[in-house]
């Protein structure tokens, strides 16, 4: 089977989350299938395994429309985006698109990398379902990466065609730390500052953990941090990074008591299994799609109570409660496995296959009528 991957939401300096969703299924599955990448940055290979690439247009580009007539004398069995917006125009190739959530219908700012006009036209399509049916009809299998996002999208109808779950998971390679070293009065966030992420709760909590660091690893912008840094209590330790390498973030993670998560919604929560990866354990938001990640491995707190996360926090300071939940947390992220969903995708891949070739051999009967 010849497959496709639509790589060109790989980012050019470091991972968002798409970016690291395609690149790692990208390596896992072309240790099974014969796979072509489609770049439109000579860039993004630095964030790409080493796989046979082809340049074209970028996927913001009107030539998006056309896109198929480049991507047809490839000869792929079938094409694969990590999102659902790819052109599909005069294909002649099975097609699987994706939907990682729906958590832009509830929360519409765009992500700010967009250009003005698309980020115009993102506010207005996630104003209704209707362009989000006609995007996801055009495939042939629909991917997801969550039973929740896969029961939001039955909810609410978005698709017709079948949806097939082909999961997230950590970075591999991972030495899980020793839980009798005990941990550092640390704790870690990882995410964005957008005001769902909800950063302000647990600035907040630390009114309740003075003996703790509350480490805020990525990018911010001046008037966002003036904003978070108001609400800081006295006497509370809040240290803003502003960016960190992999590597310090993996450092500080193997080094903190927990890794906190409040968001209000999120689409999946690659961070809470990175972290139970190496066996830091987890304060999460008690949300469906934690829930379904974390299982019984995480502490799930009330999104908008400082005080339950605070208490969270001390509850791992109970005798032996932290090496429990670090042993806990390395058990559950072994459930998320890169070539587990390499497999999952080659199933979906050859259903869209199968169902390309049905609607070929119909379709000459259609027309004889």
């Amino acid at each position: 089977m010849k497959i496709v991957f639509d790589a060109r939401f790989t980012r050019t300096e470091h991972h968002d989350g798409i970016s690291r969703y395609g690149s790692s299924l990208i390596a896992a599955v072309s240790k099974i299938a014969d796979v072509t990448m489609l770049i439109s940055d000579q860039r993004q290979l630095a964030l790409l395994p080493d796989v046979p690439y082809v340049m074209i247009n970028s996927p913001l580009s009107p030539m998006e429309l056309f896109v198929a007539g480049k991507v047809n004398p490839l000869g792929a069995d079938v094409v694969v985006c990590p999102m659902q917006t790819m052109g599909t125009w005069g294909r002649r190739y099975g097609l699987i698109l994706t939907l990682h959530d729906l958590i832009y219908y509830e929360h519409p700012a765009p992500p700010g990398f967009l250009p003005a006009p698309v980020r115009l036209l993102w506010r207005l399509y996630h104003k209704a379902f209707w362009p989000q049916r006609m995007l996801l009809n055009r495939a042939d299998v629909v991917a997801t990466i969550s039973r929740t996002t896969e029961a939001l999208m039955a909810k609410y109808r978005l698709t017709n065609r079948p949806v097939r779950i082909v999961a997230n998971a950590p970075q591999g390679g991972q030495t899980p730390r020793n839980p009798a070293d005990g941990a550092e009065k640390s704790l870690v966030y990882m995410g964005s500052f957008m005001p769902y992420k909800n950063v302000e709760t647990m600035i907040r909590g630390m009114a309740g953990l003075p003996d703790y660091t509350l480490h805020l690893l990525s990018r911010i912008t001046p008037g966002r941090r003036a904003e978070l840094e108001a609400l800081i209590p006295d006497g509370a330790k809040v240290e803003f990074h502003n960016g960190v390498t992999d590597d310090e973030y993996e450092d500080l993670l193997r080094r903190s008591t927990a890794l906190i998560s409040l968001s209000r919604a999120e689409g999946y929560g690659l961070p809470l299994v990175e972290a139970m990866a190496v066996g830091t354990p987890v304060i999460a938001s008690d949300i469906p799609i934690f829930r379904e990640v974390g299982a019984d491995a995480v502490s799930f707190v009330h999104p908008e109570s400082p005080p339950e996360f605070a208490a969270a926090v001390t509850a791992l300071d109970e005798p032996g409660a932290w090496q429990r939940r670090s042993l806990r947390s390395v058990e559950r992220a072994a459930d998320f496995d890169w070539d587990a969903s390499a497999r999952q995708l080659l199933a979906a891949a050859e259903e869209a296959i199968a169902l390309r070739s049905r609607k070929r051999r119909i379709s000459p009967r259609k027309d004889a009528r």
